[in-house]
């Protein structure tokens, strides 16, 4: 008679335990919740109270920021950059990507004549797309 042994040794996993990847996909997710707010804020600029538009948001990879400090001074990418040097750089942006948006973030110590410079100057340079980023009504 045949005998056999025990293979307990020798068994294999058919399963696959998913649970840590779980833990890893919700702790990965926790973490772009809380940093994607944050990625619009340049300067710490100080906002008038409005009502953004949100109806239809442009996609991300063609929305270029820039900041307008109570000094009349522009910044993209939080870097300080002269008018002409900024509106020379959105302008090769627009001509690589024609679905290029503007967001302008002014604070509300700022100049009319800075708004209206940086305006001026890229629609001279053919790009009109624009929002203006304010601070939502009752936010502190």
């Amino acid at each position: 008679m045949r005998r056999f042994s025990q293979r307990s040794h020798l068994v294999t996993l058919s399963e696959i335990n998913i649970t840590p990847l779980l833990d890893l996909a919700f702790v990965l997710l926790i973490i772009f919740i809380i940093t994607t707010p944050l990625m619009e804020n340049g300067l710490p600029l100080k906002l008038p109270v409005g009502r953004n538009p949100s109806d239809r948001l442009p996609d991300q990879k063609n929305v270029r920021v820039v900041d307008i400090d109570s000094n009349g001074r522009y910044a993209m990418n939080k870097r300080f950059t002269p008018l002409n040097q900024l509106v020379a750089s959105l302008a090769q942006q627009y001509q690589a990507n024609p679905n290029l948006v503007i967001y302008i973030r002014a604070d509300e110590n700022s100049r009319m004549r800075d708004f209206v410079a940086l305006t001026d100057a890229c629609t001279s340079k053919g790009i009109s797309k624009y929002q203006i980023r304010t601070q939502p009504p009752g936010s502190k």
